[in-house]
């Protein structure tokens, strides 16, 4: 029995001492991304994911870095998505009213729909369609990352999320610069154009960007409208997962099939019921949303760190063509229904 216990503790350290290189270099590449986006404006999603596509070096032919920077590309991005739970309460989003919840589950639909459409006119893959309309309909860079830890993997699986990242994180700093100004030449009221805002913009820091460079109103309601969208993570994974496990689609012979509920979703889920339900000390939310942010900092500077740059210049322009026409899909939809609603 001692020996046993003996046992435990050293593997566990020897399990961190494998980890900890890569580790390391993930947080550092995090940190500078976090310190270019304070002084210089840059996203820190973006600078990320740029840090590591420099660093792909360090795990190239297996070096001491590699498993952790694959530890953190999988299992630290996880907890990210995880823990951005700690954001949503259900309580806010009822304030809005039914109609621009229903805008924004229709817009996840009929994205999700056009983008299979289109992936399937450009010659592109169906996890690519799910992947970038995905990132496109929800939040982005980390819906991204969530919806390919759910995917089943092929040789592009790192090109393509890599890509998606920089896509939609490019696509949404122009929108935080275009859409306040199409939202005027619309003249659509505060509220309309908090919902165009943060219902159209992929990234949230993007969306507050956007919000509140228009007023504190229009900041607000786009938020709000934004968290909406992210809610919406938890139950796509879910069906995802679980379409997944119907048709085995894309899963070799003898491989595990997906749980039906990941781990990370349930997790989503639990504290945003907790959060809505008022259990969520505001001081605990807002460690949490630092450790979420900084988890998916790391997480996708090491997805960079795993990827090829001449992977992702080889890159079809169909796919380029493919998310920017999601990009322009969900706008001109949600557009329409603001219209109409308000």
């Amino acid at each position: 029995m001692t020996q046993e216990k003996t046992l435990k503790p050293s593997g566990l350290a020897q399990h961190f001492a494998t980890l900890w290189p890569g580790l390391l270099v993930c947080g550092l590449a995090a940190l500078a991304a976090q310190f270019l986006s304070d002084h210089y404006g840059a996203p820190a999603m973006l600078m990320a994911l740029l840090l590591g596509l420099a660093l792909h070096f360090l795990v190239q032919e297996e070096t001491s870095c590699a498993p952790g920077v694959s530890f953190a590309a999988r299992s630290i991005l996880r907890i990210g998505v995880a823990l951005l739970g700690a954001r949503i309460s259900f309580e806010v989003f009822a304030e809005l009213g039914l109609g621009v919840i229903g805008l924004m589950v229709a817009g996840l639909i009929v994205t999700v729909a056009f983008g299979f459409l289109a992936a399937r006119l450009l010659g592109r893959g169906w996890r690519l369609a799910i992947l970038t309309s995905g990132a496109v309909a929800i939040c982005g860079a980390s819906a991204a990352m969530a919806i390919a830890a759910v995917l089943p993997r092929n040789e592009f699986s790192e090109r393509n999320l890599s890509f998606t990242v920089f896509g939609v994180t490019l696509l949404s700093t122009i929108a935080m610069v275009v859409y306040p100004l199409v939202a005027q030449g619309f003249g659509l009221s505060d509220l309309a154009a908090g919902v165009f805002l943060g219902g159209t913009i992929h990234d949230v820091a993007q969306v507050v960007g956007a919000g509140f460079s228009v007023s504190e109103s229009v900041g607000e309601t786009s938020t709000t409208v934004k968290l909406i969208r992210v809610t919406l993570l938890a139950p796509f994974v879910l069906i995802l997962t679980l379409s997944l496990r119907a048709f085995d689609a894309g899963r070799t012979e003898g491989a595990k099939a997906p749980p039906i509920l990941p781990g990370f979703v349930a997790a989503f889920v639990v504290l945003a019921c907790a959060n809505s339900l008022g259990l969520v000390p505001s001081v605990l939310q807002e460690i949490l949303w630092a450790i979420s942010k900084w988890a998916m900092l790391t997480a996708i500077a090491a997805v960079g760190m795993k990827t090829e740059l001449r992977r992702i210049l080889k890159i079809p322009p169909q796919s380029v063509g493919l998310l920017c026409g999601e990009t322009l899909f969900i706008a001109i939809f949600v557009l329409a229904g603001v219209m109409w609603l308000i």
